[in-house]
């Protein structure tokens, strides 16, 4: 027997798979990657953590499709912020039936427990996924942590699955999510209860800010995740690094929407639009400066993308932060 888990690497998906896999039932892993999980690599760690619960770890790329078919029109709206849970739970549940099928396998669990998320992990918002993910009907999708407080699906109804075996955790409490895994040995996992920039306001700001003039693409995904964020006077944007993780993820876009800003000194790594007008190049030529260790006395020979820039420094930050996109930054 094969099954199919939905796996976000933190605590309640590590224990979703373990009392599968308890059960004598092969598991993959799905991590489907949104883009929006955070600011790192971590593909390393979730396949550690998957296989520390006994499954097989795979990751499938659904960035491009996310923003064009769920982040921006959802059916059931969003969160607090930018976070349309509903609607991206039910298109991971499809996305994850998709790998059941292609691997042969008979049905498809995640760690979610009813009344954990204000949002997504109520009973009746439960549903809502099931009729998006198109398993009304055939309902194989299982929540082992909570099973015992839902209808029986088709796998434990077949008996696939030891019902007596599942949990009947609910709520935001994690004592019994914390007994288990220290009942398992493991120390090596995620503090649940987070891990999608979408649910973060600041974040969310920097989604709202940027389409009122741009479509948003996979590459700027990324580029809102990183460092000091900018709006030109003629529409260009600007993303000025903070330090060497800013600067480090700024440079691994890789995108023809946008130019590096490079400097003669030590300082930010930037990023700009590619259709920057000449005036905007210069005035982000004259930020990026202003962030390094310069002299607001002396002028600096900046790299604009292809073309060099001689500018001086603001002489003091305040009059850069003019051109943030709002005043949280």
């Amino acid at each position: 027997m094969k099954a199919i888990s939905l796996f976000s690497g933190g605590l309640d998906s590590m224990l979703a798979i373990k009392l599968i896999t308890d059960q004598g039932i092969d598991v993959t892993a799905v991590h489907i990657k949104t883009g929006f999980g955070g600011t790192k690599d971590v593909t390393d760690v979730l396949s550690q953590r998957a296989r520390m619960a006994g499954a097989d770890f795979r990751i499938v790329d659904v960035r491009e499709e996310y923003i064009q078919k769920v982040l921006f029109t959802p059916k059931y709206g969003y969160g607090k912020n930018f976070n349309p849970c509903i609607d991206c739970h039910g298109y991971m549940f499809r996305i994850g039936k998709a790998v059941m099928e292609e691997l042969g396998a008979s049905f498809i669990f995640s760690g979610e427990v009813i009344g954990q998320r204000p949002m997504s992990q109520r009973h009746d918002a439960m549903k809502q996924v099931s009729a998006l993910a198109e398993d009304k009907d055939e309902k194989l999708i299982l929540r082992p942590l909570c099973a015992k407080l839902m209808e029986p699906t088709t796998p434990e109804l077949e008996g696939w699955v030891d019902r007596e075996k599942l949990l009947d955790i609910s709520g935001r409490s994690r004592e019994r999510q914390l007994e288990l895994a220290a009942s398992y040995g493991w120390e090596d996992y995620e503090s649940p209860g987070g891990g999608c920039l979408l649910t973060e306001a600041h974040y969310s700001d920097r989604i709202r800010e940027f389409i009122k003039y741009d479509e948003f693409t996979v590459a700027d995904i990324d580029l809102l995740k990183f460092g000091r964020q900018f709006r030109l006077p003629d529409g260009a944007k600007l993303a000025v690094g903070r330090d060497q993780d800013d600067n480090a993820g700024l440079q691994a876009i890789q995108s023809d929407k946008y130019i590096p800003v490079r400097l003669p000194i030590a300082g930010p790594f930037s990023l700009l639009s590619a259709h920057a007008s000449q005036s905007d190049k210069a005035l982000a030529a004259k930020l990026a400066i202003t962030y390094a260790r310069s002299n607001p006395a002396e002028e600096y020979a900046v790299t604009v993308g292809d073309e060099m820039i001689t500018v001086s420094p603001f002489a003091k930050k305040e009059e850069a932060q003019h051109y943030f996109f709002n005043a949280k930054q």
